[in-house]
C-alpha cells in the first residue's frame, strides 16, 4: 500500500511523531497576472554623482524626489503614478531604472524678460509645463503698485524656487536684472520638452513679459545597462521618456512571430512588456509619422499615449495612461480603459486639442497605429488604446489594442500557473495505465486539467467558446524524447463594444 504520509520515513522504526506542511492549491480559479511598472528616466543634474543605476521600488513620490531629485523626469512620473492625496495606483509596484546622463549633456534653459512699472496691484503666475502649481505649491506673484521690474523679475524667480517639485530653477542675471532664467533641473535632450508662459489673468498692471531666449537642452542616454537589469522580472508596463529609443525597445522585447518569436516573446522566457511614450503632438500627419513609420508597423511594443496640445512633458501623459491601464489590467483585465480619463494631464487653457477632435481623424489615427483621445470635462478622455501594431490587410489585427495583448499574457500566465502545478517534474505515464505515485501526468488528465482552465478563462469573460478550445487540444508524450511532453489549443479572445451600429425604421 502506498504511504498516504511521509513526514515520517518509512524505513523508521524507533518511536516518534512528525508532522510535515507542503503548499496546497485549492482555489479552482487562477489570479490574474501580476501588473509591474518599471520607469526609465533621469536624475537631476545634481543627484547624477554616483548615481545608482540599480533597479529601485518606489511607494511615494516623496522617496523618489529625495534620491533622484524632486522636478526631476523621475519624479515627475512618480507624482503621477503615487500621488499624495490618493492611492494612484496602488498595490501594484512600481520600479525606477535610471539612466545617466551623457557627460556632455546640456540642460535647456528659458529668458523672460520684465518690463514696466507696477500701475496697480495684482497676481500674476508663471505656468511651467501647463501647471501653475505643484504638489499644491503656487507658481503666483503679487505685483505691487510701485513695484520696478528689477524687483518683479526677482519675485518671480523666488515664486519658481519656493516650489520643490517645479522642473526647472530660476536666477536673475546680475548684469541685467529684469532677465529671469528658468533652467531645468536635468540635463539632455528630454529637457528641450520645457514650457514655460505667464499668466497676468485681466491686470497685466503695466508689466510686460516677453520671453527673450530658448536654449535647448541636448544629450542622448544608453538603455543597454537599463534593460539588463530586466532579468527573470516580468515587467509589464515601461514608461519610456526617450522617443529616440523606440527602436531599441522594440528589439529587446522582440515580436510574437508564429515561426520564430524573438525576445522577451521566445517560448523559454516570455516575459513581454509594452512600452509607454508620451506626445503633446496634435496634428494627426505628425502623430501618424511616428506610428506608420515602416519600422513600427509590424511591432507589438510601443504605444503611444497622446495628449495633444499639453503644455505638460509629454511623459507626463505616459503615466497618466498606465496608471489607468495597469489598474484596470490588474483587477479586470477582461475590460480596457476606453473612456476613462487620466488622472492629473494639464489640458489647453482653450479646450482645443486640434485634429484629435474630430472623430474622422481619430479612425484615420488608430487605422494608423496610434492612440486616440478626446477632451472631455476638462480632462482627456481615452478612445483608443493601440499598439502601433498595423500590418496592412491583417483582419482583424492581432496584437493592435493593448488590452489584448495584455489578455494573451494572462491567459499564458494562467496555463503556466496550473502547468507548474499538475505537469512541471512530473512522472509521464501513458492513458490507461494505473499508478497511485503522487506528481504523475497522464496525456487525458492533462486534457481534463486544461478543460477546467477553459472554462475558468471563459467566465474571467478572457476567452470565447471553452468548447472551441477543448475542442482544438492536443496533449501527447513525445516519441522522440521520452522526457519531453507536449501541447497545443486553440483560443478566441473576447471583443469589446467600440462601435455600436445602430438601424431603425420609422413610420407611419
Amino acid at each position: 500500500m502506498t504511504a498516504i504520509s511521509t513526514a515520517v520515513g518509512l524505513e523508521r522504526r524507533s518511536r516518534t511523531s512528525g508532522y510535515k506542511i507542503k503548499k496546497g492549491f485549492f482555489e479552482p480559479n487562477t489570479p490574474n497576472l501580476a501588473q509591474i511598472v518599471a520607469v526609465l528616466g533621469e536624475a537631476n543634474t545634481a543627484n547624477q554623482a554616483n548615481l545608482d543605476t540599480d533597479p529601485f521600488e518606489f511607494t511615494s513620490a516623496q522617496e523618489v524626489g529625495e534620491r533622484y531629485g524632486y522636478g526631476s523626469p523621475l519624479h515627475q512620473v512618480a507624482r503621477i503614478l503615487r500621488p499624495s492625496n490618493s492611492e494612484g495606483i496602488a498595490g501594484i509596484p512600481t520600479v525606477i531604472i535610471p539612466q545617466v546622463s551623457d557627460v556632455a549633456a546640456s540642460a535647456t534653459s528659458h529668458d523672460w524678460t520684465v518690463t514696466g512699472a507696477a500701475t496697480e496691484n495684482a497676481t500674476h503666475s508663471l505656468v511651467i509645463s501647463g501647471r501653475r502649481n505643484v504638489d499644491f505649491q503656487e507658481y503666483s506673484f503679487t505685483v505691487v503698485k510701485g513695484d520696478s521690474a528689477e524687483t518683479i523679475a526677482q519675485k518671480m524667480a523666488d515664486a519658481v524656487n519656493s516650489v520643490l517639485s517645479s522642473p526647472a530653477t530660476a536666477t536673475v542675471d546680475p548684469l541685467t536684472p529684469t532677465i529671469v532664467t528658468l533652467t531645468t533641473k536635468w540635463s539632455g535632450a528630454t529637457s528641450s520638452e520645457l514650457k514655460t508662459r505667464i499668466s497676468i489673468g485681466s491686470k497685466p498692471a503695466g508689466i510686460t513679459y516677453s520671453q527673450s531666449s530658448i536654449t535647448a537642452g541636448a544629450g542622448a542616454v544608453d538603455l543597454a545597462g537599463a534593460l539588463g537589469h530586466f532579468n527573470n522580472v516580468w515587467y509589464t508596463s515601461v514608461i519610456n521618456p526617450y522617443t529616440a529609443h523606440l527602436d531599441t525597445l522594440e528589439q529587446y522585447n522582440g515580436i510574437p512571430d508564429p515561426e520564430n518569436p524573438t525576445g522577451r516573446y521566445e517560448g523559454t522566457t516570455f516575459m513581454p512588456f509594452m512600452a509607454y511614450f508620451g506626445s503633446t503632438l496634435d496634428d494627426k500627419d505628425a502623430l501618424a509619422a511616428i506610428t506608420d513609420a515602416a519600422a513600427r508597423v509590424d511591432q507589438v511594443t510601443n504605444v503611444l499615449c497622446p495628449a495633444p496640445k499639453s503644455e505638460a512633458f509629454p511623459w507626463e501623459a505616459a503615466a497618466n495612461a498606465v496608471r489607468v491601464f495597469a489598474r484596470i489590467m490588474q483587477d479586470n483585465p477582461h475590460l480596457d480603459i476606453n473612456n476613462k480619463s487620466y488622472p492629473d494631464m494639464p489640458v489647453p487653457d482653450n479646450g482645443n486639442i486640434g485634429d484629435m477632435s474630430v472623430y474622422n481623424n481619430r479612425d484615420f489615427l488608430v487605422k494608423k497605429g496610434c492612440s486616440t483621445v478626446i477632451l472631455d470635462n476638462g480632462a482627456y478622455k481615452v478612445q483608443d488604446f493601440v499598439t502601433t501594431y498595423h500590418p496592412a490587410g491583417e483582419s482583424p489585427l492581432q496584437y493592435a489594442y493593448a488590452r489584448n495583448l495584455n489578455l494573451d499574457w494572462n491567459v499564458s500566465f494562467t496555463y503556466r500557473v496550473i502547468e507548474n502545478v499538475s505537469v512541471k517534474d512530473h512522472v509521464l505515464v501513458a492513458d490507461g495505465q494505473v499508478t497511485g505515485v503522487d506528481k504523475a501526468i497522464k496525456p487525458a488528465e492533462w486534457k481534463a486539467v486544461l478543460s477546467t482552465l477553459f472554462e475558468d478563462l471563459a467566465n474571467r469573460a478572457l476567452l470565447n467558446d471553452p468548447e472551441f478550445s477543448k475542442t482544438s487540444l492536443q496533449v501527447q508524450r513525445s516519441t522522440a524524447n521520452p522526457d519531453r511532453f507536449e501541447t497545443s489549443f486553440r483560443y478566441r479572445r473576447t471583443g469589446i463594444a467600440r462601435i455600436e451600429s445602430t438601424d431603425v425604421e420609422a413610420g407611419f
